[in-house]
């Protein structure tokens, strides 16, 4: 969610830098900032302390943090794209809906190779429950295509200590809450047909070890940070994890993940993915159960 859907990367940079300033020392590097992306609470945490080396305690630095993060995280508002993108996905319940015939939309479109289908989508983040409501708190609506029940958040109890990204259990536990609340009748959906949306390298990695497809969007200054090894991150080569098991990486070049500068005017049609027509909002069906969620697109 930070950095990929909304623009709060360059506030927690503007908040750590304020009080790196405040005990004179030097602005957050995106060499460090880099790492912490992505990361549980807890780890980036430890990251970020054994660099900076602040002359107070881990518990006040954390005090003026937050309190400046609820300040500023107020200002958050969504990138390039994402409004029209989450807007696109979410449309798609349309294909679920039954004309007067009786027969769903699904089974009257698709075309170029694309399958008229409704795409269920959860959102997996490191972002704390306190922080997502203050970061969300303009944008609830934006927010509502995801279901409370299809979002798990950095402190959610499902996910062991320690067990955050990279590590693949967040987006493991997301295709989780989606198959137990689909539809009777509907087949589950497999790791494989899924797609991860991430801007973090960490996210990358717990993307590819969960064995999905990956869209990378990251912010311009990390994408210069990492210049040249593009292709180990795709592939979640990065060894962020320390050592894992080979299997659960890919390989270099294997078309399983790409990267993107920004998220507008989304090629559909790569991933399979049609959308219905921006008229199909006015259809009486899709004013019912307007709470329905959507799944194989998760967003970081």
């Amino acid at each position: 969610m930070d950095g990929l859907l909304l623009d709060t990367e360059d506030i927690y940079t503007l908040c750590i830098n304020l009080i790196l300033e405040k005990y004179g020392r030097t602005s957050l590097p995106w060499s460090i900032k880099a790492k912490l992306q992505g990361r549980p609470g807890p780890d980036a945490n430890a990251l970020f302390h054994d660099w900076a080396k602040l002359p107070i305690s881990e518990d006040e630095y954390l005090t003026q943090l937050t309190a400046l993060q609820q300040h500023h995280f107020l200002t958050a508002k969504p990138l390039p794209g994402v409004e029209k993108l989450l807007g696109d996905l979410g449309r798609t319940r349309w294909w679920n809906q039954k004309g007067q015939d009786g027969v769903k939309n699904a089974e009257k479109g698709g075309s170029n190779g694309s399958k008229a289908q409704r795409v269920h989508i959860a959102l997996a983040t490191s972002s704390t429950t306190a922080n997502f409501q203050v970061k969300t708190s303009k944008w609830t609506e934006l927010f509502s295509v995801f279901e409370s029940h299809r979002r798990v958040l950095g402190d959610d109890k499902r996910i062991q200590a320690g067990r955050g990204k990279p590590l693949p259990d967040i987006y493991l536990l997301a295709l989780k809450t989606i198959n137990e609340s689909l539809e009777e009748g509907e087949k589950p959906i497999t790791p494989e047909e899924c797609l991860v949306f991430e801007d973090s390298v960490p996210g990358v990695e717990a993307g590819r070890r969960a064995g999905m497809r990956v869209v990378w969007c990251p912010h311009p200054m990390l994408k210069k940070e990492v210049e040249g090894r593009e292709k180990e991150i795709l592939a979640g080569r990065t060894g962020e994890a320390g050592e894992v098991d080979v299997h659960q990486l890919g390989e270099i070049d294997d078309g399983w993940a790409n990267y993107f500068v920004k998220l507008t005017n989304f090629p559909y049609d790569k991933y399979g993915i049609m959308v219905p027509p921006a008229e199909t909002e006015l259809d009486a069906s899709m004013k019912e159960n307007t709470d329905d969620g959507l799944a194989t697109q998760y967003a970081n």
